[in-house]
């Protein structure tokens, strides 16, 4: 089930338990806090967007797949707060009259111990806590084997190549998605056809280099997938970073469906070698790899 989306100004009331933040990513710790909801309020573009637009921490979920992640544990409603200049200088108690009151009807209403809203940020659980039109749950930050469960440290790993304890932390593996493009059809020359795609602006990347994952195709159907991030140094190329997606044992056009990408270990950094044979070599061992973990899950 995915959640469906809703503009606030399209929502209908209703009295309703909502979880209320960011949840970029939907760890673990924004499992939690789910925990009980019958919808998910949180606000589009992400108030840095607005706030301080140099700033935007790289995203580790489009908000289609949040919806998804959202919608997989059991939320039917993603209310999304419009962010703009004007809200960042709401009163905190304006947004509870107007929003959680007044539109959502909130009887209910659970927040990390982290989040805070309004203007200068002085909106806290404690307030939200003090006010009697609801009652609020505050979820305390959770660790993970002394890790402490954040989409900053989640961001981190991602960002060194280690989608495996990343996904430990986000509960799924870490996505990436886009259309498929045309290509150099380099791998096609080289018997190793890939499907390529450009993620989102602003998404987070792994590292440079090859990587075990599972593809969803439009169809439904899921494959195994042996994806290279970087920018083959193997070859002149001026496209700069590339996606690339080899779909084991698939024949069939790809070209401008959507594809989504599920990081399930990282086998390799990228690299460089003597000559095209034994770049050869290491591909079918990078392939024989990732059917192996994609088979294991």
């Amino acid at each position: 089930m995915t959640a469906r989306i809703t503009p606030l100004a399209d929502v209908e009331p209703r009295p309703r338990t909502v979880a209320l933040g960011t949840f970029d990513g939907i760890h673990l710790g924004h499992r939690e806090v789910l925990r009980g909801a019958d919808a998910v309020v949180t606000f589009d573009p992400h108030p840095m967007e607005v706030l301080a637009p140099g700033r935007v921490p790289p995203q580790l979920t489009t908000l289609e797949r949040r919806a998804k992640l959202i919608g997989d544990c059991g939320i039917g409603e993603l209310v999304l707060v419009p962010f703009s200049p004007e809200t960042s200088r709401q009163r905190a108690q304006e947004f509870v009259d107007e929003v959680l009151v007044g539109r959502l009807d909130a009887r209910g209403v659970r927040v990390g111990e982290n989040f805070r809203f309004g203007r200068d940020a002085e909106g806290t659980p404690a307030m939200l806590q003090a006010d009697g039109r609801f009652e609020t749950t505050v979820v305390p930050v959770l660790r993970v084997a002394g890790d402490t469960v954040s989409s900053t440290r989640v961001r981190e790993l991602v960002a060194r190549g280690a989608v495996g304890e990343a996904r430990e932390l986000l509960g799924s593996p870490f996505a990436l998605s886009g259309v498929v493009e045309h290509g150099e059809k380099r791998g096609r020359e080289l018997g190793y056809p890939t499907a390529n795609l450009t993620p989102p602006p602003g998404h987070a990347l792994p590292a440079h280099g090859v990587y075990a994952c599972r593809a969803l195709l439009a169809d439904g159907s899921v494959r195994t997938a042996a994806v290279n991030i970087g920018i083959r140094p193997q070859f002149e190329s001026a496209l700069g970073v590339l996606v690339e997606a080899y779909l084991v044992d698939f024949t069939g056009d790809l070209y401008g469906q959507p594809l989504e990408l599920e990081f399930l270990q990282r086998l390799r950094g990228e690299q460089r070698f003597d000559g095209v044979d034994e770049l050869l070599v290491q591909m079918a061992r990078d392939v024989e790899d990732t059917r192996r973990i994609v088979a294991a899950g």
